[in-house]
């Protein structure tokens, strides 16, 4: 437990540093968890569809700092090349 002033005051904003983060990567992960649902299904347009929305979440958590931004843009390539990858093997 934190003994000085300082050290109290910086344990809660810690607290609510980690609250702030954890809403931002939960929201991140369910919107990818969306999209792989949809690719699972074969439901290749959902996945476009959702892919937008899943962008700007993961952007906006990285600008809060809950993650790097290269982490961000690391996480939307993948799933972008994933719905292409997609794409392609339905249309043959």
């Amino acid at each position: 437990m934190a003994n000085t002033k300082s050290a109290r005051k910086r344990a809660r904003q810690a607290e609510r540093r980690r609250l702030i983060n954890k809403y931002h990567i939960s929201r991140m992960r369910t919107a990818f968890k969306r999209i792989r649902e949809a690719l699972k299904k074969g439901d290749i347009e959902t996945a476009e569809k959702l892919l937008p929305l899943a962008q700007k979440i993961t952007y906006r958590a990285a600008a809060k700092g809950a993650i790097h931004k290269n982490e961000a843009a690391r996480r939307v390539s993948r799933y972008a090349q994933k719905i292409n990858k997609a794409k392609q093997t339905a249309s043959k």
